[in-house]
Protein backbone atom coordinates (compact mmCIF):
# COMPACT_ATOMS: atom_id res chain seq x y z
CA UNK A 1 0.00 0.00 0.00
CA UNK A 2 1.23 3.28 -1.25
CA UNK A 3 2.60 5.63 1.94
CA UNK A 4 0.19 8.74 1.85
CA UNK A 5 -0.67 11.59 4.87
CA UNK A 6 -3.66 11.25 6.39
CA UNK A 7 -5.77 14.17 6.15
CA UNK A 8 -5.62 17.12 8.52
CA UNK A 9 -8.42 17.05 11.42
CA UNK A 10 -7.98 20.33 12.53
CA UNK A 11 -11.33 21.54 13.33
CA UNK A 12 -12.45 25.05 13.98
CA UNK A 13 -13.13 23.71 17.63
CA UNK A 14 -9.75 22.65 17.94
CA UNK A 15 -8.20 25.68 16.99
CA UNK A 16 -10.16 27.54 19.42
CA UNK A 17 -8.93 25.41 21.97
CA UNK A 18 -5.00 26.38 20.77
CA UNK A 19 -5.83 29.61 21.09
CA UNK A 20 -7.09 30.03 24.26
CA UNK A 21 -5.00 26.33 26.03
CA UNK A 22 -1.67 26.02 27.17
CA UNK A 23 -0.33 23.41 25.19
CA UNK A 24 0.37 20.12 25.31
CA UNK A 25 -3.20 19.31 25.87
CA UNK A 26 -5.17 16.25 24.09
CA UNK A 27 -8.41 16.80 22.52
CA UNK A 28 -11.24 13.72 22.23
CA UNK A 29 -14.54 14.15 20.07
CA UNK A 30 -16.90 12.95 22.15
CA UNK A 31 -19.12 11.83 19.60
CA UNK A 32 -16.56 9.75 17.57
CA UNK A 33 -16.05 6.96 20.21
CA UNK A 34 -19.53 5.71 20.32
CA UNK A 35 -19.54 5.90 16.52
CA UNK A 36 -16.08 3.65 16.16
CA UNK A 37 -18.00 1.35 18.83
CA UNK A 38 -21.21 0.51 16.24
CA UNK A 39 -18.63 0.49 13.66
CA UNK A 40 -17.36 -2.11 15.82
CA UNK A 41 -20.09 -3.80 16.44
CA UNK A 42 -21.91 -3.45 12.88
CA UNK A 43 -18.66 -5.41 11.76
CA UNK A 44 -18.75 -7.77 14.13
CA UNK A 45 -22.83 -8.65 14.96
CA UNK A 46 -22.14 -11.77 17.06
CA UNK A 47 -19.13 -10.30 19.12
CA UNK A 48 -19.21 -9.40 22.72
CA UNK A 49 -16.68 -5.97 22.67
CA UNK A 50 -15.01 -5.16 26.03
CA UNK A 51 -12.78 -1.86 25.34
CA UNK A 52 -9.28 -2.39 26.67
CA UNK A 53 -9.27 0.34 29.43
CA UNK A 54 -5.46 0.71 28.77
CA UNK A 55 -5.78 2.65 25.47
CA UNK A 56 -7.11 5.58 27.11
CA UNK A 57 -8.27 5.48 31.17
CA UNK A 58 -10.35 8.59 30.76
CA UNK A 59 -13.55 8.61 32.76
CA UNK A 60 -15.90 10.46 30.56
CA UNK A 61 -14.30 7.44 27.09
CA UNK A 62 -15.35 5.06 29.42
CA UNK A 63 -19.24 6.45 30.42
CA UNK A 64 -19.36 7.15 26.83
CA UNK A 65 -18.92 3.52 25.84
CA UNK A 66 -20.67 2.48 28.71
CA UNK A 67 -23.62 4.08 27.72
CA UNK A 68 -24.13 2.45 24.36
CA UNK A 69 -23.61 -1.00 25.93
CA UNK A 70 -19.80 -1.58 25.77
CA UNK A 71 -18.09 -4.10 28.37
CA UNK A 72 -14.43 -3.22 29.43
CA UNK A 73 -11.11 -5.52 29.98
CA UNK A 74 -9.21 -4.38 32.45
CA UNK A 75 -6.24 -5.23 33.91
CA UNK A 76 -5.85 -3.92 37.72
CA UNK A 77 -7.01 -2.42 40.46
CA UNK A 78 -7.35 1.11 39.35
CA UNK A 79 -8.51 0.25 36.27
CA UNK A 80 -11.52 -1.91 37.69
CA UNK A 81 -12.06 0.56 40.08
CA UNK A 82 -12.77 3.19 37.40
CA UNK A 83 -15.06 1.24 35.56
CA UNK A 84 -17.77 0.34 38.81
CA UNK A 85 -17.50 4.21 39.71
CA UNK A 86 -17.98 5.12 35.78
CA UNK A 87 -21.40 2.68 36.25
CA UNK A 88 -20.19 -0.28 34.73
CA UNK A 89 -21.80 -3.42 35.84
CA UNK A 90 -19.27 -6.01 37.18
CA UNK A 91 -20.33 -8.62 34.66
CA UNK A 92 -19.71 -6.48 31.72
CA UNK A 93 -15.96 -6.38 32.99
CA UNK A 94 -13.19 -9.27 31.81
CA UNK A 95 -9.89 -9.21 32.70
CA UNK A 96 -7.42 -10.52 30.00
CA UNK A 97 -4.08 -9.80 31.77
CA UNK A 98 -2.06 -13.16 32.55
CA UNK A 99 -0.13 -11.91 35.06
CA UNK A 100 -2.66 -10.77 37.99
CA UNK A 101 -1.64 -9.83 41.36
CA UNK A 102 -3.42 -11.58 44.46
CA UNK A 103 -4.71 -8.54 45.65
CA UNK A 104 -6.52 -7.53 42.28
CA UNK A 105 -7.60 -11.40 42.23
CA UNK A 106 -9.01 -11.08 45.21
CA UNK A 107 -11.01 -6.99 44.60
CA UNK A 108 -12.07 -8.42 41.59
CA UNK A 109 -13.75 -11.61 42.27
CA UNK A 110 -15.12 -10.01 45.52
CA UNK A 111 -16.55 -7.05 43.39
CA UNK A 112 -18.56 -9.61 40.93
CA UNK A 113 -15.98 -10.26 38.34
CA UNK A 114 -15.61 -13.60 36.86
CA UNK A 115 -13.94 -13.90 33.51
CA UNK A 116 -10.26 -14.24 33.92
CA UNK A 117 -7.17 -15.09 31.70
CA UNK A 118 -4.17 -17.23 32.25
CA UNK A 119 -1.29 -19.19 31.05
CA UNK A 120 0.67 -20.63 33.60
CA UNK A 121 0.07 -23.27 36.45
CA UNK A 122 0.88 -20.34 38.87
CA UNK A 123 -1.90 -18.31 37.45
CA UNK A 124 -4.23 -21.03 37.98
CA UNK A 125 -3.49 -21.98 41.50
CA UNK A 126 -3.97 -18.30 42.45
CA UNK A 127 -7.08 -17.81 40.84
CA UNK A 128 -8.38 -21.18 42.28
CA UNK A 129 -7.97 -20.18 46.01
CA UNK A 130 -8.89 -16.47 45.40
CA UNK A 131 -11.59 -16.42 42.84
CA UNK A 132 -12.81 -19.57 43.23
CA UNK A 133 -15.58 -20.71 40.22
CA UNK A 134 -14.60 -18.24 37.98
CA UNK A 135 -14.90 -18.59 34.19
CA UNK A 136 -11.14 -19.01 32.60
CA UNK A 137 -9.70 -18.69 29.47
CA UNK A 138 -6.21 -19.85 28.38
CA UNK A 139 -3.56 -17.39 26.61
CA UNK A 140 -2.92 -19.06 23.40
CA UNK A 141 0.66 -18.20 21.52
CA UNK A 142 0.23 -16.88 18.18
CA UNK A 143 2.52 -15.09 15.65
CA UNK A 144 2.93 -10.71 16.00
CA UNK A 145 5.11 -10.94 13.52
CA UNK A 146 2.60 -8.77 11.34
CA UNK A 147 2.05 -6.34 14.08
CA UNK A 148 3.86 -3.02 14.48
CA UNK A 149 3.51 -3.08 18.46
CA UNK A 150 4.14 -6.92 19.29
CA UNK A 151 3.06 -8.52 22.58
CA UNK A 152 4.14 -12.39 21.91
CA UNK A 153 6.77 -12.93 23.92
CA UNK A 154 5.97 -12.12 27.20
CA UNK A 155 2.26 -13.74 27.09
CA UNK A 156 0.89 -17.28 25.94
CA UNK A 157 1.29 -21.10 25.57
CA UNK A 158 1.80 -23.66 22.81
CA UNK A 159 -1.65 -25.99 22.39
CA UNK A 160 -0.40 -28.98 24.30
CA UNK A 161 0.22 -26.91 27.35
CA UNK A 162 -2.81 -24.72 26.46
CA UNK A 163 -4.74 -27.85 26.79
CA UNK A 164 -2.87 -29.17 29.91
CA UNK A 165 -3.53 -25.99 32.12
CA UNK A 166 -7.18 -26.18 30.92
CA UNK A 167 -7.81 -29.46 32.52
CA UNK A 168 -5.27 -28.14 35.83
CA UNK A 169 -8.29 -25.65 36.13
CA UNK A 170 -10.89 -27.82 35.74
CA UNK A 171 -9.60 -30.29 38.39
CA UNK A 172 -9.23 -27.41 40.65
CA UNK A 173 -12.94 -26.05 40.20
CA UNK A 174 -12.74 -23.17 38.39
CA UNK A 175 -14.82 -23.39 34.76
CA UNK A 176 -12.32 -23.42 31.72
CA UNK A 177 -14.61 -21.82 29.34
CA UNK A 178 -12.31 -20.85 26.29
CA UNK A 179 -9.15 -19.08 24.60
CA UNK A 180 -8.13 -16.23 24.06
CA UNK A 181 -5.21 -14.66 21.72
CA UNK A 182 -3.40 -11.25 20.82
CA UNK A 183 -1.60 -11.09 17.23
CA UNK A 184 -0.28 -7.72 18.27
CA UNK A 185 -1.22 -4.24 18.62
CA UNK A 186 -1.63 -2.43 15.40
CA UNK A 187 -1.81 -5.22 13.15
CA UNK A 188 -3.09 -4.34 9.54
CA UNK A 189 -3.20 -8.39 8.65
CA UNK A 190 -6.23 -10.25 8.77
CA UNK A 191 -4.11 -13.35 8.18
CA UNK A 192 -2.71 -12.99 11.87
CA UNK A 193 -6.34 -13.68 12.91
CA UNK A 194 -7.14 -16.35 10.16
CA UNK A 195 -3.90 -18.13 11.72
CA UNK A 196 -4.64 -18.11 15.22
CA UNK A 197 -7.98 -18.86 15.04
CA UNK A 198 -7.04 -22.21 12.85
CA UNK A 199 -4.44 -22.90 16.21
CA UNK A 200 -7.34 -22.04 18.85
CA UNK A 201 -9.26 -24.46 16.87
CA UNK A 202 -6.72 -27.31 17.37
CA UNK A 203 -6.88 -26.56 20.74
CA UNK A 204 -10.86 -26.18 21.48
CA UNK A 205 -10.75 -30.07 19.89
CA UNK A 206 -7.93 -31.51 21.96
CA UNK A 207 -9.65 -29.47 25.29
CA UNK A 208 -12.59 -31.25 23.80
CA UNK A 209 -11.30 -34.70 23.33
CA UNK A 210 -10.31 -34.40 27.54
CA UNK A 211 -13.81 -33.89 28.48
CA UNK A 212 -13.70 -29.78 28.65
CA UNK A 213 -16.45 -28.24 26.89
CA UNK A 214 -15.33 -24.60 25.98
CA UNK A 215 -18.11 -21.92 24.69
CA UNK A 216 -16.03 -18.86 24.07
CA UNK A 217 -13.27 -17.91 21.72
CA UNK A 218 -11.55 -14.35 22.44
CA UNK A 219 -10.20 -13.02 19.85
CA UNK A 220 -8.13 -9.77 21.85
CA UNK A 221 -7.30 -6.72 20.30
CA UNK A 222 -4.58 -5.26 17.74
CA UNK A 223 -7.14 -3.88 15.16
CA UNK A 224 -5.25 -0.97 13.39
CA UNK A 225 -5.95 2.61 12.56
CA UNK A 226 -4.40 4.98 10.22
CA UNK A 227 -1.03 6.22 11.57
CA UNK A 228 1.22 6.93 8.56
CA UNK A 229 -0.01 4.23 6.09
CA UNK A 230 -3.43 3.28 4.77
CA UNK A 231 -4.31 0.18 7.22
CA UNK A 232 -7.43 -2.02 5.92
CA UNK A 233 -10.97 -1.18 7.23
CA UNK A 234 -11.99 -2.80 10.23
CA UNK A 235 -14.76 -4.36 8.44
CA UNK A 236 -12.59 -6.41 6.09
CA UNK A 237 -10.84 -7.93 9.20
CA UNK A 238 -14.05 -8.25 10.67
CA UNK A 239 -14.99 -10.53 7.81
CA UNK A 240 -12.61 -13.01 7.54
CA UNK A 241 -12.93 -13.29 11.60
CA UNK A 242 -16.17 -14.09 11.00
CA UNK A 243 -15.92 -16.43 7.95
CA UNK A 244 -13.22 -18.57 9.67
CA UNK A 245 -15.24 -19.00 12.89
CA UNK A 246 -18.55 -19.86 11.45
CA UNK A 247 -16.55 -22.79 9.49
CA UNK A 248 -14.00 -23.94 11.83
CA UNK A 249 -16.17 -23.33 15.43
CA UNK A 250 -19.85 -24.52 17.02
CA UNK A 251 -22.88 -22.17 16.29
CA UNK A 252 -23.31 -20.80 19.51
CA UNK A 253 -19.18 -20.17 19.88
CA UNK A 254 -19.28 -16.99 22.06
CA UNK A 255 -17.12 -14.46 20.57
CA UNK A 256 -15.35 -11.69 22.22
CA UNK A 257 -13.49 -8.67 21.13
CA UNK A 258 -10.91 -6.49 23.07
CA UNK A 259 -10.57 -3.52 21.16
CA UNK A 260 -8.65 -0.30 22.05
CA UNK A 261 -6.91 1.73 19.93
CA UNK A 262 -10.21 0.99 17.38
CA UNK A 263 -12.01 2.50 19.83
CA UNK A 264 -10.52 5.75 20.53
CA UNK A 265 -7.42 6.17 18.72
CA UNK A 266 -8.98 8.36 16.00
CA UNK A 267 -11.06 10.83 18.37
CA UNK A 268 -8.28 12.43 19.41
CA UNK A 269 -5.62 14.75 18.52
CA UNK A 270 -2.51 16.07 20.29
CA UNK A 271 -2.06 20.25 20.47
CA UNK A 272 1.38 21.06 20.86
CA UNK A 273 3.65 24.26 20.26
CA UNK A 274 7.13 24.32 18.83
CA UNK A 275 9.52 25.32 22.23
CA UNK A 276 12.87 25.46 19.69
CA UNK A 277 14.31 24.92 16.59
CA UNK A 278 18.29 24.51 15.39
CA UNK A 279 20.24 23.33 12.46
CA UNK A 280 22.57 20.13 13.39
CA UNK A 281 24.57 18.39 11.11
CA UNK A 282 22.65 20.02 7.67
CA UNK A 283 19.36 19.08 9.16
CA UNK A 284 16.31 20.70 10.59
CA UNK A 285 15.33 20.07 13.87
CA UNK A 286 11.93 21.04 15.60
CA UNK A 287 11.33 20.78 19.34
CA UNK A 288 7.84 20.49 20.61
CA UNK A 289 6.33 21.04 24.11
CA UNK A 290 4.93 17.21 23.79
CA UNK A 291 7.56 14.03 23.32
CA UNK A 292 8.48 10.45 24.06
CA UNK A 293 8.10 11.09 27.73
CA UNK A 294 4.92 12.79 27.87
CA UNK A 295 2.53 11.46 25.44
CA UNK A 296 4.44 10.04 22.03
CA UNK A 297 5.84 7.13 23.95
CA UNK A 298 4.72 4.62 20.97
CA UNK A 299 6.93 6.33 18.77
CA UNK A 300 10.15 4.55 20.56
CA UNK A 301 8.83 1.08 18.78
CA UNK A 302 8.06 2.33 15.52
CA UNK A 303 4.60 4.15 15.41
CA UNK A 304 4.32 7.08 13.59
CA UNK A 305 2.29 9.88 13.50
CA UNK A 306 0.67 12.65 11.26
CA UNK A 307 2.10 16.01 11.74
CA UNK A 308 -0.25 19.15 10.12
CA UNK A 309 -0.26 22.68 11.05
CA UNK A 310 -1.98 26.10 10.01
CA UNK A 311 0.79 27.32 8.17
CA UNK A 312 0.47 26.35 3.73
CA UNK A 313 3.74 26.91 2.84
CA UNK A 314 6.18 24.67 1.32
CA UNK A 315 7.15 21.82 2.84
CA UNK A 316 10.34 20.56 4.24
CA UNK A 317 12.20 17.89 6.14
CA UNK A 318 12.57 18.26 9.93
CA UNK A 319 13.74 15.35 12.80
CA UNK A 320 10.84 16.25 15.64
CA UNK A 321 12.16 15.97 19.25
CA UNK A 322 10.55 16.69 22.63
CA UNK A 323 11.56 18.86 25.36
CA UNK A 324 13.05 16.93 27.43
CA UNK A 325 16.77 17.04 28.17
CA UNK A 326 17.33 13.09 27.42
CA UNK A 327 18.37 12.07 23.92
CA UNK A 328 15.93 9.43 23.57
CA UNK A 329 13.30 12.11 23.24
CA UNK A 330 13.37 11.77 18.82
CA UNK A 331 9.71 11.56 17.81
CA UNK A 332 10.68 11.22 13.92
CA UNK A 333 13.92 11.79 11.62
CA UNK A 334 11.99 13.08 8.84
CA UNK A 335 8.74 14.76 9.27
CA UNK A 336 7.27 17.28 6.10
CA UNK A 337 7.01 20.46 7.93
CA UNK A 338 6.86 24.04 6.45
CA UNK A 339 8.95 26.69 7.90
CA UNK A 340 7.60 26.91 11.71
CA UNK A 341 8.18 29.89 13.98
CA UNK A 342 8.24 29.67 18.32
CA UNK A 343 5.21 29.24 19.49
CA UNK A 344 2.99 28.07 16.59
CA UNK A 345 1.19 25.12 16.88
CA UNK A 346 1.69 21.09 15.67
CA UNK A 347 -1.26 19.16 15.54
CA UNK A 348 -0.50 15.28 15.88
CA UNK A 349 -2.69 12.75 15.53
CA UNK A 350 -4.37 10.03 15.90
CA UNK A 351 -3.66 10.33 19.66
CA UNK A 352 -6.87 9.23 21.33
CA UNK A 353 -4.86 6.03 22.28
CA UNK A 354 -1.44 5.18 24.52
CA UNK A 355 -0.20 8.98 24.46
CA UNK A 356 -1.52 10.42 28.23
CA UNK A 357 -2.42 6.31 28.94
CA UNK A 358 1.66 6.17 28.65
CA UNK A 359 2.74 9.74 29.72
CA UNK A 360 5.03 10.18 32.67
CA UNK A 361 5.90 13.91 34.16
CA UNK A 362 9.79 12.75 33.38
CA UNK A 363 12.12 15.96 33.79
CA UNK A 364 9.66 17.82 35.82
CA UNK A 365 7.00 18.31 32.29
CA UNK A 366 3.37 17.72 32.82
CA UNK A 367 1.15 15.31 31.20
CA UNK A 368 -1.46 16.65 28.91
CA UNK A 369 -4.38 17.73 29.56
CA UNK A 370 -7.85 16.24 27.83
CA UNK A 371 -10.34 17.96 26.33
CA UNK A 372 -13.32 16.97 24.98
CA UNK A 373 -15.33 18.35 22.08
Amino acid sequence: MAKRKPKSKITQKVKRLAETRETPFLVIDRKAIPHRYWLFQEALPDARIFYAVKANASKRIIELLQSVGCGFEVSSDQEMDLALRSGVLPKDIISSNPLKSIAFIKAAHKAGVRYFAFDSPDEVEKLATFAPGSNVYVRLSVSNEESQWPLGRKFGVETEQAVQLLTEAADKSLSPCGITFHVGSQCPSKTSWINAIKKSKQVWQMAQGKGIELKMLNIGGGFPIEHAHPVPPIAEIAKAVQEIVRREFPDDVEIFAEPGRALVGEAGILVSSVIAKAKRDGENWLYLDVGIFNGLMESLGGIQYSMHTESEDSLQKWVVAGPSCDSMDLVSNATDLPELEIGDKVYISPAGAYTTAYASQFNGISIPKIYFI
